[in-house]
């Protein structure tokens, strides 16, 4: 899709990559490997309380290209981080209460690897990536779950899909500090083309659902608010600590137990707060639920949107992670005609996905940028989300 605001962002250059590495290193890589980033289609804030998220992986990706090494040394370059600067740390070195800014996401796999006795050595690596940053997408999922997978690769570990994830998962929650669930490193390593992902978190298990937007004339747009958030904040971490204490009061192991139909009376036990956090939970939860019942049943997936808005509304209101320069885009976008939107991501900033009929997209787009503008706010850029496959050796 071309024209107008709506940009898809250029794609990494794999040759220029690989020079990259051997003008870093003096050597050839032992291979080139992606992980994408993902887009949540519902289900946010979820993952981490048992419950169920739905996301796709994008066509944007973080790309690696990796040697090993024999020594316990990992030297990392990403051409969009610090001026390309190598970073080298030692993997004997790495705690969880270390401070390794962005490597963390890269050494802290190792950290993982180690923690699980598998085999480990350093690494030679050079990194180039278009998922954008900041705007919850996953950008540092992608890049966990890419140095995950050739690790794995590299070293023959043999491990299934589940497992590269968690490796991802812990490298973020342990030494990079960030709270997170499995979503979204489950959603960079399994994802598949023209397929979502209804993913139970409690279970780890993944069931692909048929999710072909052009075959039904619709577009999935990405508004990028750039409004910056950070999943390490004390934001996110208060949620998550809000979530688990409704839960305990609630006499759950997880709200995922809490059933949705008595939810109202359950709800009474709990004070204002918690009982607002814990509402988004289950309902956003049960919205999945309903998501994927119609993408299995082959249903009209503009039937989708008013659970996007729905989705929106939780989000603002009982788990209050939306900020106005989002909340403008939602509303401009179903304004303009859109089957509905929410925001997507952690929250505090990012990114609003909009259900649209493929002709009404860049009415749509245009309709946000405007908003944006009136509203004083950064301009947004818009591109096309795309169901695409997980983290694979590309060469």
């Amino acid at each position: 899709m071309s024209g107008g605001v709506i940009r898809t962002p250029d794609p990494v250059d794999f040759d220029a990559l690989v020079a990259r590495f051997r003008s870093l290193y003096d050597a050839e890589p032992d291979g080139v490997w992606a992980a994408p980033g993902r887009v949540n289609i519902i289900g946010e804030h979820t993952d981490y309380n048992g419950g169920f998220v739905l996301p796709i992986a994008l066509a944007q990706h973080t790309v690696a290209a990796v040697r090993r090494r024999d020594d316990n040394v990992v030297r990392v370059a990403s051409t969009s981080i610090d001026d390309g600067a190598v970073v080298t740390l030692d993997l004997t070195g790495v705690r969880e209460d270390g401070d390794y800014d962005w490597a963390a996401y890269v050494v802290g796999v190792g950290w993982a690897a180690a923690q699980r006795d598998l085999p480990v050595t350093g690494l030679d690596i050079a990194l180039d990536s278009n998922v954008p940053v900041g705007a919850g997408l996953s950008s540092s999922a992608a890049l966990s779950c890419v140095t995950a997978r050739a690790w794995s690769d590299l070293l023959d570990w043999q491990l299934d899909d589940e497992t590269v994830a968690d490796l991802g998962r812990d490298a973020e929650n342990k030494i990079a500090g960030a709270p997170t669930g499995l979503m979204d490193q489950l959603a960079s390593v399994c994802g598949q083309e023209s397929h979502a992902m209804q993913i139970d978190t409690r279970a780890v298990t993944i069931t692909q659902l048929p999710f072909d937007l052009p075959a039904a004339g619709l577009s999935l747009l990405v508004i990028d608010s750039h409004t910056e958030h950070s999943h390490a904040d004390g934001e996110y971490a208060e949620r998550r600590h809000s979530s688990q204490e409704a839960a305990l009061r609630l006499g759950v192991h997880e709200l995922r137990d809490v059933p949705l139909e008595s939810l109202a009376t359950t709800l009474d036990k709990l004070p204002a707060l918690l009982r607002r956090r814990a509402r988004h939970v289950v309902t956003d939860s049960a919205r999945v639920e309903r998501t994927a019942e119609l993408l299995l049943a082959g249903d009209d997936l503009r039937r989708i949107g008013p659970l996007l808005n729905d989705s929106h509304a939780s989000m603002r209101d009982d788990y209050e992670i939306t900020v106005p320069s989002v909340d403008t885009l939602q509303e401009a976008a179903v304004a303009a005609g859109a089957h509905g939107a929410r925001m997507t991501g952690g929250g505090f900033g990012g990114c609003v996905i909009a259900l649209v009929d493929q002709q009404d997209a860049a009415a749509v787009a245009d309709a946000c940028v405007a908003a944006a503008a009136d509203g004083g706010f950064p301009t947004p850029s818009v591109f096309e989300a795309v169901a695409s496959g997980g983290a694979a050796r590309i060469e």
